[in-house]
């Protein structure tokens, strides 16, 4: 039994509520509890009042402590084996679940209210908290798909080795195999040093697909012995990333990447191949970073290249 629970974030809507199911496997998967969270903030919310002489912040308490009991409800009955904790915390969302993220084996939020002020606030929310959470993050969109297998969106940076360990330690939790998949474009490479000087851009056949390859390889390097159970596929494609990682999340039941932007803003932050697959997949994403520490991200151990 691990001590850290999985933590998600509930605000009354559908997504939230289906995010509390599927957090509610992850908890059971890991052995620990799940912890429904509710950031109380007025400004989000619209005061209603039990009595027309009572004040209006008691009809809102009422109001956030009975969608947080729903949402409780709505993991007892997924899995009475789950024991479930709740907090109501007066605070930003995105400032709560950062918090909450620091004591956590995972965070789990929904991303499909489309169409209303509340649901913009809720994809911000996800996308902010993948960039500055201090535990993965997952972004609960479709329903998984029936294959039943986790893509590991692998580029051998750096940044993505946190991406690689959850994905194999996930992976093994549920008994499935991993997808790796690389996708690669020849603007996005760091081209090898040509065969013949005299013709600067004479590269042999297939030179830059085998070093993407070899890149791949040198990626997961060292996990399928960690976890001999695992079973491994390498997929390297010429493609953009994101169109190829959307592709492949439809018939996934998880996809993992990393977090290789930088900068101060969320979209730098989180990078843009991240950012986008947390609006477009087909299946639950997560975002892992790096583990931080009290004064920020944790530096990657492997000094493997960065890419473009």
């Amino acid at each position: 039994m691990v001590s850290a629970p999985v933590v998600v974030g509930v605000d009354g809507s559908p997504s939230s509520l289906d995010a509390v199911e599927v957090a509610v496997r992850e908890a059971r998967l890991r052995g620990c509890g799940l912890k429904v969270v509710h950031a109380f903030w007025p400004s989000m919310h619209v005061p209603v009042s039990p009595s027309l002489l009572g004040p209006a912040e008691a009809g809102l308490r009422e109001m956030v402590e009975r969608l947080v009991a729903e949402a409780v409800q709505r993991a007892r009955a997924a899995d009475p084996d789950v024991k479930v904790a709740k907090a109501v915390v007066m605070g930003e969302p995105l400032r709560v679940l950062e918090a909450q993220s620091r004591e956590a084996a995972l965070v789990v939020v929904g991303s499909r209210d489309l169409g209303s002020f509340r649901g913009l606030l809720l994809r911000s929310t996800a996308v902010h908290l993948a960039a500055h959470a201090r535990c993965p993050v997952m972004v609960v969109r479709d329903r998984p798909g029936p294959a039943g297998w986790i893509v590991l969106g692998a580029d051998g940076s750096p940044a993505g080795e946190a991406a690689v360990d959850f994905a194999f330690a996930e992976a093994a939790l549920r008994g499935t195999r991993v997808i790796a998949l690389h996708a690669w474009t020849p603007w996005s490479v760091q081209a090898p040093p040509p065969q013949d000087s005299s013709m600067p851009c004479a590269y042999g056949p297939g030179t830059l697909a085998d070093g993407e390859e070899r890149l791949l390889a040198e990626a997961v390097a060292g996990r399928r012995e960690r976890y001999p159970g695992v079973t491994v596929e390498y997929k390297v494609v010429r493609s953009g990333a994101r169109e190829a990682l959307t592709e492949a999340s439809k018939s996934a039941e998880l996809l993992v990447v990393g977090a290789r932007g930088r900068g101060g803003i969320a979209g730098l932050l989180l990078g843009s191949v991240s950012q986008a697959l947390l609006h477009h997949a087909h299946c639950p994403v997560v975002v892992a970073r790096a583990r931080a520490g009290p004064d920020g991200p944790a530096r990657p151990r492997s000094p493997r290249r960065e890419r473009a």
